[in-house]
């Protein structure tokens, strides 16, 4: 993807998708001496459109990995990891020759380096094979996939306090200071990693995310029902606090750890990971808890009336995720949709492009080609919009600036950071 290398986070990255048009630029091109517009941009468009989601009264956002990519890492740590670095990370974790082994155990399976094919036709073969437990074969796929499952548990850690999250930061900060007379953001994610998490952390946000709040945080779905208000004994009414969001991560967490009956937030190795590893699978595992509980919530939010969807860094692969969107843009009238992808136009179409529109192809994922039909068609709640997280992050409106307590807290850090005693 040479075009999008060394670009930082920029909404002038931006195309949008208009009806008999095409991608269209997001900033307007001017003449040879900038004195008047020869073709308008979709600047006006696009930020209308994502300010009708920021004032929507509610707020649903959901990313993939593409949204992990916005972080960075010096070089010497661990960088976000696609499907190719997993591939490679779980290739290391076993060694060439076993990692060989069972690719040989499927020779006649098109794998094309592809992890998540290749842990679905492991499952597969140790379902099939259940009662061959001592089989040699039986006993190399399982301890393969094992083995698997621990390095891609390990390859997607890769978030510290050193790691940069501006995007991340910026996202929760845009969606989480909207007025609390209105309903809470949601944002789902399909992402391990805790990179929103982290960027909560720094910016003092508070994340409503089923667990509770004691010594030992345990997940329980009545949690996503609480809310976080401030007590004053000059008032009878709660004062519902500002920088509050939901987070709901519907294929698990680093963190999440179920020891007997319970979930609870750890990263020590006791207890079994909370995850739904790339495979096939996947579908059926979203049906047991906690999964249940927050592909629920996705399918209810998207039913409420007057609900915006902003969708980043999410491919469309996983079809118990995308379907429920199909059906609630068919369902919905009142549903607004913004989609954001780099995808949509092929970066060797944008290397080679100087024009302000461009026509290209539909996408090949039958959910992203179905939505470009649907504006193609006339569907006004739909904008399409290709660019990366960052860009579009980038182009998101504040609603409000800092809050007292953010500006606080940078004045406290910057104290802090001066070597000035701490209490």
């Amino acid at each position: 993807m040479t075009y999008w290398n060394g670009k930082t986070a920029d909404a002038a990255h931006l195309r949008l998708f208009v009806s008999g048009d095409g991608w269209r630029l997001f900033k307007d091109k001017m003449s040879a001496d900038g004195e008047r517009i020869e073709e308008a941009g979709t600047q006006r468009v696009v930020e209308s459109a994502l300010l009708n989601v920021l004032n929507a009264t509610n707020v649903v956002v959901l990313t993939g990995t593409g949204s992990s990519f916005a972080a960075t890492n010096d070089a010497a740590k661990l960088s976000p990891a696609g499907m190719s670095d997993v591939w490679v990370a779980v290739q290391a974790k076993v060694g060439a020759p076993a990692f060989q082994a069972v690719c040989d155990t499927f020779a006649s399976a098109k794998i094309d380096d592809n992890i998540e094919r290749l842990l679905t036709l492991c499952k597969l073969y140790l379902e099939l094979h259940e009662t061959a437990v001592t089989d040699p074969t039986y006993i190399r796929i399982h301890d393969f996939v094992e083995a698997a499952e621990q390095a891609i548990l390990a390859r997607v850690d890769f978030v510290d306090r050193t790691t940069n999250l501006d995007a991340h930061a910026g996202l929760i900060q845009k969606i989480g200071r909207r007025g609390v007379r209105k309903a809470r953001s949601k944002l789902f994610t399909t992402n391990y990693d805790l990179c929103f998490e982290e960027a909560a952390r720094r910016h003092r946000f508070t994340i409503i995310d089923g667990f509770s709040h004691g010594l030992d945080q345990v997940y329980d779905r009545s949690h996503f029902e609480f809310d976080i208000v401030r007590r004053s004994g000059q008032r009878d009414a709660p004062d519902y606090i500002e920088n509050v969001f939901h987070l709901y991560k519907l294929h698990g967490s680093l963190d999440w750890r179920r020891q007997a009956a319970d979930i609870y937030r750890s990263r020590a190795p006791e207890g079994k990971p909370v995850l739904i590893y790339p495979r096939s699978s996947k579908y059926q595992e979203s049906f047991e808890a906690p999964y249940l509980d927050m592909i629920g919530a996705f399918q209810a939010a998207l039913r409420e009336p007057d609900t915006a969807l902003l969708i980043s860094g999410f491919g469309f692969n996983d079809d118990h995720i995308s379907r429920p969107i199909l059906s609630a843009v068919e369902a919905n009238m009142s549903l607004r949709l913004v989609i954001c992808d780099p995808a949509f136009v092929p970066p060797a179409e944008l290397d080679a492009a100087s024009q302000t529109m461009l026509a290209v192809a539909d996408p090949k994922n039958p959910f992203l080609a179905a939505f470009k039909r649907m504006v193609a068609g006339g569907d006004a709640r739909i904008h399409l919009i290709n660019g990366r997280f960052q860009d579009l992050v980038s182009a998101l409106p504040d609603l409000v600036g800092e809050t007292d307590r953010e500006r606080h807290m940078q004045r406290v850090r910057t104290l802090r950071d001066a070597g000035a005693p701490t209490t």
